[in-house]
C-alpha cells in the first residue's frame, strides 16, 4: 500500500526445533491514516536455490523424486513429489549452493549455471526467497549416482525425462511442486529447447 508502514514490532519465538517459527505483533499504518494492530506467524527456514537441468540436444530435463511429509499430511497419497533439484543456501551463496546440490542430488557436476529470477514462495507465512537457476547438463558431467547425502536422510531418485513429458506431467498433476512448475514454464516461455 502506498502509505503502509509498520511500527512496534514484537517477536515471540514459538519453535526452533528445525527452523524458527515466530509470532510477530506489529502496528500497521493503513491508507486511511489509522494504525491497526496485526498478529502474524512467520516461519524462517532460510533462503534457497533451485535449478532446472536441461540438455538441448536430447531435449530432456533432470528432476528428482522424493518423499515429502507435509504433502502426505495434506492429501498426497504416497507423499512422493517430483521436483527440480533444490536446497537451502549454505553460507548465503546461491550459485555455490545450487552447484553443490546438483552434484549431491543428481550426480552431475555442472560448471555454469544462470540465475533467471527470484521469488518469495509463500509470502504470507514463510520468509524464504528462492533463487531460480537453469543449467545445461551432458553425460560427461556425471560423476556419481546422486541420490542425496546419507547424513541428511535424503532418499532421492534421479529422473531424466523428455521436456515434453515433464510438461504433460505438469498439466496432468503428476508434477505439483510450484518451483518446478515455474521453471518448466520459464523454459517453455523462453524456448530453451528451440534455440
Amino acid at each position: 500500500m502506498k502509505n503502509g508502514t509498520v511500527r512496534n514490532i514484537k517477536k515471540e519465538l514459538l519453535s526452533d526445533n528445525w527452523y524458527s517459527l515466530n509470532k510477530v505483533t506489529f502496528e500497521y499504518h493503513r491508507e486511511d491514516g489509522e494504525w491497526e494492530t496485526q498478529i502474524r506467524e512467520a516461519y524462517d527456514r532460510g533462503n534457497g536455490a533451485v535449478i532446472l537441468l536441461y540438455n538441448k540436444e536430447k531435449k530432456s530435463v533432470v528432476l528428482t523424486r522424493q518423499f515429502r511429509m507435509p504433502t502426505y499430511l495434506n492429501g498426497n497419497e504416497d507423499g512422493m513429489m517430483i521436483e527440480a533439484c533444490a536446497g537451502i543456501l549454505e553460507k548465503g551463496n546461491a550459485e555455490q549452493t545450487i552447484r553443490m546440490e546438483v552434484e549431491e542430488e543428481t550426480g552431475y557436476m555442472v560448471e555454469q549455471v544462470e540465475k533467471v529470477f527470484e521469488s518469495y514462495m509463500s509470502p504470507g507465512s514463510v520468509t524464504e526467497i528462492l533463487y531460480f537457476f537453469i543449467g545445461q547438463y551432458h553425460e560427461d558431467m556425471k560423476v556419481s549416482e546422486g541420490g542425496g547425502v546419507d547424513d541428511e536422510t535424503e532418499n532421492i531418485e534421479v529422473l531424466e525425462m523428455p521436456f515434453a513429458q515433464a510438461l504433460i506431467m505438469m498439466e496432468s498433476g503428476e508434477i505439483k511442486d510450484a518451483k518446478t512448475i515455474m521453471l518448466l514454464q520459464y523454459a517453455q516461455l523462453k524456448g530453451l529447447f528451440n534455440q
